[in-house]
């Protein structure tokens, strides 16, 4: 979706946001035509978790972030099938995202859900969570907004928890019991192979 491009629930390309201008932080006003707390899922996947949130509060607007253009396409239409109108998406790097261009103090909640785990110690470098990533997701999130990880990779679970400890500006949260909070396309995955599921909130302070 271009700027101002009104959106029609019978196409699923009106959904997808392309900002008029890579280097400068998006206005969130651009995605949506109306004011309403806003939460992003970084890595959406095909959108089973985002579609699922935008379904149940139809009061919050949500922005999905995923750098496969074939999943972009996917949540679109995901969407449009489940007649939701406060999703949008774009097709963009995730860390240059948060790091560049969501504004600073707009999100509510920031979800990671399963990211890469890099599990090679010679490739952990490329994890996204470290603590450039927190420092942009501290600069992006509301006062108190929230960051959710979630990961079936121990390893990388106990590396968020040691980046999180090490950061000053967010303190680690007890996970609140929802049983109606959506999984991911992952997590039934996960879960129908019997793994643990591991999650860290942390609260911008």
């Amino acid at each position: 979706m271009t700027l101002k491009q009104a959106i029609n629930l019978s196409d699923p390309e009106t959904l997808e946001f392309t900002p008029e201008d890579y280097f400068t932080p998006m206005r969130v006003e651009d995605l949506f035509a109306r004011q309403a707390p806003l939460q992003v899922d970084v890595g959406c996947g095909e959108g089973a978790f985002i579609v699922a949130m935008a379904k149940a509060y139809p009061g919050t607007n949500f922005l999905g972030v995923e750098r496969l253009v074939g999943r972009v396409r996917k949540v679109c239409k995901r969407a449009v099938n489940a007649k939701v109108e406060n999703v949008r998406v774009m097709c963009v790097e995730i860390a240059y995202t948060v790091q560049h261009l969501l504004p600073k103090g707009s999100v509510s909640v920031l979800h990671v859900m399963f990211p890469d785990p890099w599990p090679k110690r010679k490739h952990r470098k490329n994890r996204l969570v470290n603590h450039e990533f927190l420092d942009a997701v501290h600069a992006a999130l509301i006062g108190a907004g929230e960051l959710r990880l979630t990961t079936d990779d121990l390893d990388y679970f106990q590396w968020m928890q040691k980046v999180a400890a090490g950061h000053k500006g967010f303190a680690g949260m007890p996970w609140p019991d929802d049983p109606a909070y959506p999984m991911t396309d992952f997590e039934k995955r996960f879960r129908a192979q019997g793994l643990p599921i591991h999650r860290l909130l942390l609260r911008k302070v």
